[in-house]
């Protein structure tokens, strides 16, 4: 209804955003809770691309500080920080191990140094401060005895997105997934976008545009809005394999391959690893390309030189890629390109705010500047709000009451949730708790949008772990459409098959 009344309306929008991923539904969401009217459309499901497929991590760093990156690790740390209090449900603190080679790789000195630095940059974190470890840990190959420990967090980056774009829609936006921008016609006051959907084509205004494209950006400021100059972006695919659990505790490794990079393997969605990532320079026309056979091969192979259980390419239960916009500040190695933002205001005519670059952890604080940018463009007083707002489902505190720590945080409401219904199979309730916090009262209702009694309430289970009721939600409140979205962005639960 409220699409429908918006989109029938004359009056033009304040701004118009391109691009459902974790920047363009950042800053929709930030706009909206300003008062502003603001429309986002995405050709394709919500953080369908780049944004549902990163290492799923809420983190400063660590590797950046080689670069002296310091201002970026140290408003990467602070917005760690703000995630974890924002939402607990969905960011999640994660220790990751360090170990170090017997004879080759950075002296402890300098891991130990940089590490410190890493804490120092942190000031202020709820989470713990790092320390040396011998190791006792038969995932890792034999040769490791001694190691580093320190912490940053997870995510389920995915449904970030979401519950920044339920946010914004909340607040006032019409967030239109699979609707594309195909035209847009600019004049000295105001745009006059032409958006598409499966079914038709309309026209609406705005005063302000915003290109937040991510890696399309480019394509898009080429293509639609006639802009000649190269965009400032490195584009860089990473990928990553989901392989059947390696780690018998919850611990990350944090190793490095034989050719420098920078590998991982993280715990995931409890039964599984995530392997990760490779770094592969790749041009505009090859934004859609998946991850390769030789990619599969180079990380089963770097990563089989440090777990004592190698992973194969027959293990991989899923493997994605996701291509990072990354600015075009720094040359040499994919590893050393800055993961720092910039806007670019135009204001020959109406206004337009191109967004380049960024990196996940980051997204709020480059919301925030977009929208200081497009209020100031429009001569809009409106204060800042996002720093101290929880994202739907994040106030855990209203059913738990004060809790410093995330994790602490999510087991006292998980057991909370079992205690108020008990007929939830417990696994059910783990990831009802994380997928939806205290929005979970709005998945667990009967066909008549009444409260469940029981598991017969939800109805059928369409899938493993998936029933019509969390299927009805996702379609009526999260823009599910596909199996796609329900099974890979919305949950996890195609990792399971059925």
């Amino acid at each position: 209804m409220l699409v429908n009344r918006q989109l029938a309306s004359h009056v033009p929008f304040d701004v118009a955003l391109v691009g459902g991923g974790i920047n363009g539904v950042g800053i929709a969401r930030d706009l909206a809770g300003r008062g502003l009217r603001v429309l986002l459309c995405e050709r394709h499901d919500l953080g369908a691309h780049t944004s549902s497929a990163s290492t799923k991590l809420v983190h400063g760093g660590l590797r950046y500080l080689e670069h002296f990156e310091f201002a970026l690790v140290r408003a990467a740390l602070a917005e760690r920080e703000r995630l974890l209090r924002a939402a607990p449900h969905l960011v999640q603190p994660q220790r990751f191990v360090l170990p170090h080679p017997p004879q080759r790789g950075r002296p402890r000195w300098m891991v130990a140094a940089g590490l410190r630095l890493y804490d120092a940059l942190a000031r202020g974190s709820s989470l713990p401060h790092s320390v040396a470890l011998t190791l006792h840990d038969d995932a890792l190959a034999p040769h490791y005895r001694d190691a580093h420990a320190y912490y940053d967090a997870r995510t389920d980056d995915a449904r970030l997105v979401v519950s920044c774009a339920i946010d914004a829609a909340e607040r006032g936006a019409v967030v239109l997934p699979r609707t594309a921008c195909v035209a847009a016609a600019r004049g000295r006051a105001q745009w006059r976008l032409t958006l598409r959907d499966a079914q038709r084509e309309w026209r609406v205004d705005a005063r302000v545009l915003v290109n937040a494209c991510g890696p399309w950006a480019g394509r898009f400021a080429r293509e639609v809005l006639g802009r000649e100059q190269a965009a400032p972006l490195r584009l860089v695919r990473g990928s990553h394999l989901v392989v059947p659990r390696r780690q018998r505790g919850d611990d990350a490794y944090l190793l490095q391959a034989g050719d420098g990079r920078v590998l991982f393997a993280i715990p995931f969605e409890d039964d599984f690893t995530l392997l990760g990532t490779t770094e592969v320079d790749v041009g505009d026309d090859a934004l859609d390309q998946g991850c390769s056979d030789a990619e599969v091969d180079y990380l089963c192979r770097e990563l089989g030189r440090h777990l004592r259980d190698a992973p194969r390419p027959t293990d991989v239960v899923w493997r994605y890629a996701g291509v990072r916009p990354l600015h075009a500040s720094r040359r040499g190695r994919a590893g050393a390109a800055s993961r720092d933002f910039a806007l670019e205001l135009d204001t020959d005519g109406a206004p337009l705010l191109e967004v380049w670059g960024g990196k996940l952890t980051t997204f709020r604080l480059l919301a925030e500047r977009a929208a200081d940018r497009v209020c100031a463009a429009l001569r809009v007083d409106a204060p800042r709000w996002t720093a101290s707002a929880h994202l739907p489902g994040g106030d855990l505190e209203r059913w738990i009451g004060p809790c410093a720590h995330a994790d602490v945080a999510l087991a006292r409401f998980t057991a909370a949730l079992q205690q108020r219904w008990r007929w939830l199979p417990p696994e059910l309730a783990r990831r009802y708790a994380r997928a939806y916090g205290t929005r979970v009262e709005r998945v667990l209702r009967d066909a008549r949008l009444r409260p469940a009694r029981s598991l017969a309430d939800l109805g059928a289970e369409v899938r493993p772990g998936l029933y019509a009721a969390e299927v009805a939600h996702l379609r009526r409140e999260e823009w599910a459409r596909t199996m796609q979205d329900l099974l890979w962005r919305r949950s996890k639960l195609g990792l399971r098959g059925g």
